[in-house]
């Protein structure tokens, strides 16, 4: 329904997965302008839409869990595994090659059990994708780990040691924001449990962990973070986003960040706003509960584990009407390739060379030079913008893209997205109304808030001229007899106010209104 909250649809789909652990968990989604947005459960779904129905939302891991192997449900555990297998196939999780190695070991451990020489032919791992690039070194590595250390593990045995080495990592919970420091270097941004990251090609240059944030603001493009160290150090961090909309979206995740992992409760939340005036700027204020009331109430969780009906070959015979279809869609067909029928993508034969070809900001290189995952330059703009953002035709070439290898960079989605019938409809908007050719989205937008700013700033200024207005009629008409008053009324100056200008205003103003009610007794 048109009035239905983001709440209502988030519990929804947490009731058709059977999920009861949902704090950690959003839905997110991609405006006509690219720019990806978290659905606030607060207000109205298509009030925050601006796109045309159908919408295309993106369910995943909004909170990363600071230790998922702790979580109480295997169901929660199993969708964690989704979104982290995810990042490491878009190249958000960083590690080494022998923890690359063990990773996707635990993930085909997971997916197609035991090593069995009938059914795993030499070179059976090289048929799944788990890195954005491969090479016969470490699918071999791959392989060893499997047959060697891993037989005899279940699903859940071999995806729960996969969370807790993952969690081990420098880049565990990274959700990438491309920003450029103050020197005009490319850089990204991220919130993880444990505090503020910045990435610069595949280092971390700045780890600040929650307590010594003290502040986040922005204005415009420009992002403030506000660092408080040892010994009363204090230091302000600034980058520049590449949109004020993607700012803005930068800040209200780390406010929403800070706020699920540094508070004790819910109750401590309050609403921040972006500037230090209060008649300017965003507010926001985060709305859910807080890392700690989450797990205490994950504690407290009493029922039968739920079935889990898993993308690879070990289901466990959950109903058709409940299997988690939404996960399995987490991005543009990664899990749902048709071709497969695990949930890592698998290599074609015919197109094997074309996951380690190169890709985006010259990667050509060879094959052993690819197998050092933490030596790869990091590139997390290549999955920038994973979520669905086109209709169905373009899915469907993502979708193939995918599948052969080629990984979909902002750019070709920009281009793919041209021919949408958004866009044709933006087209056909523009030819009707000429004046307003020159003045995208993102502009009439801006001029929006700058309209709205300069009336709230009237609206506050009429509001105090009000409020003197009344104190002055009580200073010069009422008797009250305070100290307050008092001490003003017997200064030189109100006496000479009220003597020489207000005095002959108020006759002034009183001989106008008889004057005005005799023409109308007459009249």
């Amino acid at each position: 329904q048109r009035d239905a909250k983001g709440q209502y649809l988030f519990d929804l789909l947490c009731h058709h997965l059977n999920l009861l652990e949902k704090d950690y968990f959003g839905i997110r989604f991609v405006d006509p302008d690219k720019q990806r947005h978290w659905l606030e459960f607060t207000k109205s779904v298509v009030k925050q839409m601006r796109a045309q129905p159908p919408f295309t939302m993106c369910f995943r891991v909004k909170f990363y869990p600071t230790d998922p192997a702790a979580l109480k449900e295997e169901i929660t555990r199993y969708l964690v595994f989704l979104q982290i297998k995810r990042d490491l196939y878009h190249g958000r999780l960083l590690c080494k090659t022998s923890d690359a190695a063990l990773l996707a070991a635990y993930i085909l451990q997971a997916e197609i059990g035991d090593y069995d020489p009938g059914k795993h032919p030499e070179g059976y791992s090289s048929k799944f994708q788990f890195f954005p690039k491969h090479s016969e070194k470490l699918e071999r590595k791959i392989a060893e780990i499997h047959k060697s250390e891993l037989s005899g593990q279940t699903p859940a045995t071999s995806e729960l040691n996969f969370l807790r080495k993952a969690q081990t990592l420098e880049t565990y919970g990274v959700d990438p924001h491309p920003c450029k420091d103050v020197s005009g270097n490319a850089a990204f941004l991220a919130f993880t449990p444990f505090g503020f990251v910045v990435l610069q090609g595949n280092k971390r240059v700045h780890f600040i962990k929650w307590n010594e944030v003290t502040k986040m603001k922005f204005e415009g493009k420009t992002f403030y973070l506000y660092v408080s160290q040892k010994e009363e150090k204090k230091i302000v961090l600034t980058y520049f986003a590449p949109t004020p909309e993607a700012c803005k979206h930068l800040w209200k995740c780390g406010i929403e960040n800070q706020a699920f992992y540094k508070l004790e409760k819910s109750s401590q939340v309050r609403t921040v706003s972006s500037s230090n005036l209060f008649f300017k700027g965003s507010r926001f204020r985060y709305s859910g509960r807080v890392a700690k009331e989450v797990m205490e109430s994950s504690a407290k969780i009493k029922r039968e584990p739920p079935e889990i009906h898993r993308a690879g070959g070990t289901p466990s015979a959950l109903r058709p009407s409940e299997r988690p279809l939404v996960p399995c869609r987490v991005s543009a067909g990664l899990e749902s390739l048709r071709d497969s029928a695990h949930s890592t993508p698998v290599r074609s034969a015919s197109h094997g060379d074309a996951f380690a070809g190169p890709g985006r900001g010259g990667r050509a290189e060879s094959s052993e030079r690819v197998a050092v995952i933490a030596d790869e330059s990091y590139s997390p703009a290549d999955s920038v913008l994973p979520t669905p953002v086109a209709e169905h035709s373009l899915e469907l070439m993502l979708l193939s893209r995918q599948a052969n290898g080629a990984p979909c960079s902002i750019e070709e989605e920009k281009e793919s997205e041209a021919g949408t019938p958004a866009a044709e409809a933006e087209g056909e908007l523009r030819a009707l109304c000429p004046g307003a050719a020159g003045l995208g989205p993102a502009q009439a937008q801006q001029v929006n808030k700058f309209l709205l700013s300069v009336l709230r700033l009237l609206l506050v200024t009429v509001g105090l001229l009000f409020v003197l207005l009344l104190l002055l009629i009580v200073l010069t008409e009422s008797d009250l007899d305070t100290a307050f008053f008092r001490d003003i009324r017997q200064t030189p100056e109100f006496e000479q106010f009220h003597y020489q200008y207000f005095c002959p205003l108020r006759r002034w103003f009183a001989c106008k209104l008889r004057a005005v009610v005799n023409l109308l007794i007459d009249t």
